[in-house]
């Protein structure tokens, strides 16, 4: 059961990284018609976080999983709630700023940044997924890292983007909504990072113990 476990939380953080990748093309290709498509991916992703949530409440129920398969467990509990508020800050972000590409913004200078902000924090967010199938405690601890790294350069790209358009946002007074709501939309992305760095903390619990702590 916990190798089902495992393959369905796989699937379910899969979907968040095929709608920021997918979202990823429609800013660099300028197809705009690509977002709904992005979005579509994280339908029911509500449905299944609640299954394997039920998944992993009758394993602990009907079997008496060792020290580390119960760490597994409480990990998993955990994971499939970051993944689903994974997805929740994507769908903001594909909603928002799908809707902000129709302002007169001066967007090759957005694109400038967002485009790498958006690269690490799928990097990110791809990383501490794929952890999931990850034995070795070594290469859990060695994509932990990655992750961190990711997470602290979307930290940094964030922060550039939002210098940036606070400036831009001083000169052009009358599009200063717009300039914010793009910033805020970017910061989703953000988030999604962090959400990819609590989940690359929870793995670590689960295989090695110590303390738990999220990012």
């Amino acid at each position: 059961m916990l190798q089902q476990i495992q393959n369905e939380i796989f699937d379910m953080g899969n979907k968040i990284i095929i709608a920021n990748e997918m979202s990823l093309e429609a800013i660099i290709s300028g197809d705009t018609k690509i977002f709904p498509k992005a979005k579509s991916q994280l339908n029911n992703i509500s449905h299944q976080s609640d299954k394997i949530d039920n998944l992993i409440l009758k394993a602990l129920a009907l079997h008496q999983p060792e020290a580390r398969d119960l760490r597994a467990m409480v990990s998993y509990l955990k994971i499939t709630n970051e993944i689903l508020r994974a997805g929740t800050n994507t769908k903001n972000f594909i909603k928002n700023f799908s809707k902000s590409l129709h302002t007169e913004l001066d967007f090759e200078n957005i694109f400038e940044f967002c485009i790498p902000l958006q690269k690490t924090s799928i990097e990110a967010i791809k990383t501490s997924i794929n952890m999931i199938k990850i034995d070795d405690i070594s290469n859990i601890e060695s994509s932990y890292q990655k992750v961190m790294v990711e997470e602290s350069k979307t930290d940094d790209l964030y922060a550039m983007i939002e210098k940036n358009l606070l400036k831009k946002l001083s000169s052009e007074v009358e599009l200063s909504k717009d300039y914010l709501d793009v910033l805020s939309s970017l910061r989703k992305l953000d988030k999604v990072s962090d959400r990819a760095a609590s989940i690359a903390n929870l793995l670590v619990f689960a295989a090695v113990g110590g303390e738990l702590h999220q990012a």
